[in-house]
């Protein structure tokens, strides 16, 4: 009886993995990398696809920090995913690079770690976030 309800158990705890796997997990089979990618970045203002080790991408994530918005950057961290080297072709696809961070900000492409630093220097982010930016001078 104990082995039954021990399998039984063990058979629980994997349906409950299934389904957080089905809602955290990699892009459905119905979905492919690039409608993931696509409608991610339709779906929010700020997109940063990353990597977590990454010196770059925080860099760009600490750019996004300083701003201090009212809503975080939502972030896809592509090393803490299966599919998260069929999303970087993806983005090779619809941007031309395959390398991380690539930044979005209002669906717009913006582009990696230096673009974003440039385009905060410049106060081209602050624009492009419609966010005013107070002058330490």
């Amino acid at each position: 009886m104990v082995a039954f309800l021990s399998r039984r158990a063990g058979m629980a705890a994997a349906a409950a993995a299934l389904i957080a796997f089905a809602a955290f997990g990699p892009v459905s089979s119905g979905s492919s990398p690039k409608s993931f990618v696509k409608s991610t970045v339709k779906a929010h203002d700020v997109v940063i696809f990353s990597k977590s080790y990454c010196p770059y991408c925080r860099r760009a994530k600490a750019v996004f920090q300083e701003l201090h918005l009212k809503k975080q950057p939502y972030v896809v961290e592509l090393d803490q995913r299966e599919d998260g080297g069929e999303i970087q072709d993806a983005l090779l696809d619809i941007v031309g690079k395959r390398t991380v961070p690539q930044v979005f900000i209002n669906g717009k492409h913006l582009g990696g770690s230096d673009d974003t630093v440039e385009a905060y220097e410049s106060g081209k982010l602050a624009k492009l976030l419609n966010i005013d930016v107070k002058d330490d001078l």
